[in-house]
């Protein structure tokens, strides 16, 4: 007897629909599974027959044949075993069609008929929601994670014989619909920024990149505070929109990273991995592709301490996911496209022992200065919108009694910037001053006479590039914004290529602005 219920797979970050067939006739006792199938799949025969034994059920010795269709898309994980063993179970008349019908399931199962949790349970419930299926009967760990999508009836199964009763009874049993906008706040443990003694341009710097969501580099010695100042940027980004919440949360979904209630993830996300991570690790991807700690870091701070120790290759990859605000994962079988629009703030040393100007503690020669700077490439500098030297703390401000101001007055300082890009934007794809494109350029930075002159200046002099030029006039219109002017002046103008240290200036050992 042929049956087939509807489950899911998961493609990048997005639910697919997959319809699991089932054929139960006469003839020889076997069990045969078809449709481009990962090995933890094929394997899950012996698992399903196991576990439908163990719960009671009745399987006659006839010939099982299951197909996942459709059949030109690669299926993997362990999500299937529920779906596979329900069409069984329809197709030997222990399910009923009626109750099968309008619903997904997913669900791995253990040799004594539980139901176990899986990953990637949000992106398939809300294709399913899309798709107008009704309800989702998945484990009952994953009901709450189920339930972020409103309009679905969640069905939470811990055993494989509560199935026919659940089913039955479904309208009853389905979780109450949930409300995101009442999820428990977080809270992130950041730095605060009184901790940040005596560095007003670096603060000011922190600042103007939370406002706008701008790249930052910061280079200096060690104990500057370049990795604090980082952690303290953490604390004053603005909450995600609902949007970002779903997508946010979708990602940490498929990596299997959402906390145990299973709510949405509301903080924007500061990820800062070791110097020794590598290329996949950082972007996404793998024999069984999954995001990487960009992708992680989407809608948040991707931080790079130490930058420089991060292999070539590491730093270099970067480079189209700053530019285009995703990673490409090339397959044999299609692209798998994973966000990663982050806010990259990178920090370095200007040599590979950080004493570097001071020549009487530093003891690196010319040729290891060079090579340590080299790591960053130029094309890696030119796409930071904010590129400073930080300078060491003197001792008066360190132990001076001077109140620093805290991460709340700088909080709401952003959140203002942020109100009015959000009301400037509405109704674009973009949400923020750093991903302005040419035509947002062209109509939100126009510059009179004075500030054209001096931009042909500085091209001109500094020997930017375009995506320079651009990259300036975005800054300044950020700080245009946080002063509340409808255009860019020309004093926007100069503080903005303040924060553009050409190469040069770490070359020569100058700490540049802010000096």
């Amino acid at each position: 007897m042929y049956s087939s219920v509807m489950s899911g797979a998961i493609f990048g970050i997005q639910g697919i629909l997959i319809q699991v067939e089932a054929d139960v006739s006469d003839g020889l006792p076997a069990f045969y599974m078809v449709g481009c199938l990962a090995s933890e799949i094929r394997e899950s025969c012996e698992r399903i027959r196991t576990a439908l034994r163990n719960s009671g059920y009745t399987l006659p010795p006839k010939r099982v044949v299951i197909n996942l269709s459709p059949a030109d898309i690669r299926k993997d994980g362990t999500g299937f075993d529920l779906p596979i063993a329900a069409a069984i179970l329809l197709s030997t008349g222990q399910l009923q069609k009626e109750e099968t019908k309008d619903t997904v399931f997913l669900g791995e199962l253990g040799l004594d008929g539980s139901v176990l949790p899986v990953n990637g349970v949000l992106p398939i419930a809300e294709m399913a929601r899309n798709s107008g299926i009704r309800y989702i009967v998945l484990p009952i760990e994953n009901r709450q994670e189920a339930a972020l999508i409103p309009g679905l009836g969640v069905l939470g199964i811990s055993h494989i014989e509560e199935l026919p009763r659940l089913l039955r009874h479904k309208e009853k049993e389905a979780a109450s619909f949930f409300n995101p906008q009442e999820t428990e706040k977080e809270y992130r443990v950041s730095a605060d920024f009184r901790e940040l003694k005596g560095q007003p341009f670096l603060r000011r710097a922190i600042e103007v990149a939370a406002s706008g969501m701008h790249h930052l580099l910061m280079t200096g010695p060690p104990g500057a505070g370049k990795t604090l100042a980082a952690r303290c940027m953490a604390g004053i980004l603005p909450e995600l929109s609902y949007e970002e919440q779903m997508e946010l949360t979708k990602i940490y979904s498929v990596r299997g990273m959402l906390p145990e209630q299973n709510r949405l993830l509301r903080m924007r996300p500061f990820r800062s991995p070791h110097h020794t991570i590598t290329v996949s690790a950082l972007l996404g991807g793998g024999q069984k592709p999954r995001p990487g700690e960009i992708s992680l870091a989407h809608n948040g701070i991707l931080f790079l301490d130490e930058l420089p120790e991060f292999s070539k290759s590491v730093i270099e990859a970067l480079r189209q996911p700053l530019e285009e605000g995703c990673v490409r994962i090339g397959r044999v079988r299609g692209d798998v496209v994973y966000p990663a629009a982050v806010m990259l703030v990178g920090a370095m040393n200007p040599c590979p022992c950080g004493a570097y100007p001071d020549r009487n503690r530093c003891r690196c020669t010319q040729r290891q200065i060079e090579r340590y700077q080299g790591q960053v490439s130029h094309a890696v500098l030119d796409r930071m919108d904010l590129n400073i030297q930080v300078r060491p703390v003197s001792f008066a401000a360190m132990t001076g009694n001077r109140e620093e101001e805290g991460t709340e007055e700088v909080r709401k300082r952003v959140l203002r910037t942020h109100g009015i890009q959000k009301e400037r934007y509405q109704g674009r794809s973009i949400r923020f001053n750093s991903q302005m494109g040419k035509n947002e350029l062209e109509q939100y930075c126009r510059l009179g006479k004075a500030e054209q002159d001096y931009m042909r200046t500085v091209y001109e002099k500094q020997k930017f590039s375009g995506r320079g030029y651009y990259k300036l006039l975005r800054v300044a219109r950020t700080l245009a914004d946080m002063e509340e002017a409808d255009s860019i002046q020309l004093s926007h103008l100069l503080e903005a290529a303040a924060y553009r240290i050409p190469e040069y200036k770490a070359a020569e050992g100058g700490y540049g602005v802010g000096e």
